[in-house]
């Protein structure tokens, strides 16, 4: 799915007037019929609406909201602000239409504006400014946004929560923003409703489909899109009958300080639960014992040193390779990490520990093979990056790594963004803040390496793998609960995300 730009909606919009044909005011008429619909099946007519109407097309949409939800019976108080006296042609074309509309309360404000008063059992409107909005709100503007969020009322915003910029909120004023209980957007979601500071304001999400252009959508090339479950499902690849653990890949994980095998083992279960075909740990002496007890499918690797990675091994006999998880920063293993980033001959997953030592060491990054997997959260981002001041400027930051270093960034979190060499982000919409506990990136590190030894590139590996992670994830969640769930839950979940996958395909 495509994430558009507030300018490629206004392009959708022109080319869906153009070629479908249908009129400005008919495809506000469509809008304004589905946001009716959907706040009909929400609320009875006991409830009273009061709609708060801008002077753009977003303030259309809503006086055409309020005239049909009056022709179907709703108490509906109407207030237009219309402070320059100027009006989009479609928002006087539908004030036109409510100034003779029988039941309906309309009041249309040029200069002062007393606030109504307003129960929590009433529903508030906002269709103050939509998706064209390009600076914070402030003045007149900006005090209403505070009245309507101090209100108890519901509020449902059209399109956009007012003051709410679609894409890049950095230097927005926070108390100029509506908080919106629903969004109703037009379409598809915005960018700004995948970030994590957002959703105060966006509340629930529910996309309308007012019928723009497939065909416009289409055509219109976008950088940012969204993982869809029967893209994975079409990237997933049969087993071949005739398989044996030889053409299944063979993976060598580089893990684990003294005291930190757990991460480990999380790491190597999540690889051999997502199919590889054999598994290599290089790893500290002292870890044997508890990993041979934990994964006695893997294959033990030790190193020189009982208590930490200290000196690299060859790669050569290795479809993958990954490095981080629980791997400690001491300058030995950083000097091992760095000999593992010279001679790697392919890909490679770099996590945890990895980034946290190539934070301290930039220069190596340059080595890093292309087309190599970064698995960083916000923290070990920022030292990779520099500091971001929100997951815009996050998200911007690591698209220009990835650009710059030919790498794949995977920015981890709800809607974790796989950031292409090509300049493309792609977010992943499985998952659930009961993902939010240790080891959970462990688990994506193995599921990762075990895809791109079985064969996949590194791109299809970043977008199934963080697909399968989250679908696990999910799994996990309907069981035990956000609370409750640990990150062996998701281990133990990827065999019902697998099926799920092929079943559904």
């Amino acid at each position: 799915m495509k994430i558009f730009t507030a300018s490629q909606f206004k392009e959708l919009d022109k080319y869906t007037i153009e070629h479908e044909p249908i009129s400005s005011a008919g495809l506000m008429e469509r809008a304004a019929t589905a946001i009716t619909e959907e706040l009909k099946r929400r609320w009875t007519t006991a409830t009273r609406f009061i709609v708060f109407a801008g002077p753009g097309n977003n303030g259309g949409d809503a006086l055409a909201a309020s005239r049909l939800l009056c022709l179907a019976g709703y108490t509906v108080h109407t207030y237009l602000f219309n402070i320059t006296g100027r009006l989009s042609n479609d928002c006087l074309a539908n004030k036109q239409k409510l100034e003779h509309l029988k039941g309906l309360q309309f009041t249309e404000i040029s200069s002062q504006f007393s606030f109504p008063e307003i129960t929590d059992n009433d529903v508030i409107i906002d269709g103050l400014f939509g998706t064209g909005l390009n600076k914070p709100l402030d003045g007149g503007y900006a005090g209403l946004v505070k009245r309507i969020n101090a209100s108890t009322a519901q509020v449902v915003s059209i399109d956009i929560p007012s003051g709410l910029m679609s894409e890049d909120n950095t230097h927005n004023t926070p108390s100029g923003i509506i908080r919106a209980d629903l969004t109703l957007t037009m379409q598809s979601p915005k960018l700004a409703f995948f970030f994590g500071e957002n959703q105060p304001y966006i509340g629930e999400v529910k996309t309308l489909d007012i019928g723009l252009s497939a065909e416009g959508m289409a055509a219109i090339e976008s950088s940012i899109t969204v993982t869809e479950q029967n893209e994975v499902e079409n990237m997933l690849r049969p087993r071949d009958p005739f398989a044996h653990k030889g053409s299944m890949g063979h993976a060598l994980l580089v893990s684990g300080q003294y005291g930190m095998g757990g991460a480990t083992i999380l790491a190597a279960k999540a690889c051999l639960r997502s199919g590889v075909g054999k598994l290599t740990i290089h790893t500290p002496d002292m870890n044997n014992n508890i990993l041979q007890c934990s994964v006695p499918e893997a294959v033990l690797s030790h190193d020189l040193s009982d208590f930490r990675v200290s000196k690299a091994v060859c790669t050569y006999e290795y479809g993958a390779l990954a490095i981080g998880p629980g791997l400690g920063t001491h300058e030995e293993t950083a000097e091992a990490l760095h000999t593992f980033i010279r001679n790697h001959p392919g890909e490679m997953v770099l996590d945890a520990d990895a980034l946290n030592i190539l934070g301290n060491h930039p220069e190596w990054i340059t080595e890093i093979p292309q087309d190599s997997i970064l698995t960083p959260h916000p923290k070990e981002l920022e030292n990779l990056v520099g500091t971001c001041s929100d997951s815009y400027d996050r998200m911007t930051k690591a698209r220009e790594l990835s650009i710059k270093m030919q790498l794949y960034v995977i920015v981890k979190g709800h809607n974790s963004m796989i950031c292409t060499p090509t300049g493309r982000v792609i977010i992943n919409p499985t998952g659930n803040p009961g993902m939010a506990t240790a080891g959970s990136g462990d688990v994506l590190t193995g599921i990762l390496t075990a895809l791109l030894a079985r064969g996949y590139t590194a791109g299809e590996a970043c977008r199934l793998g963080t697909y399968l992670h989250g679908m696990a994830g999910d799994i996990a969640c309907e069981r035990w609960g956000e609370e409750s769930m640990t990150a062996s839950d998701m281990i133990n979940s990827l065999p019902k995300a697998f099926k799920k996958l092929k079943e559904h395909k």
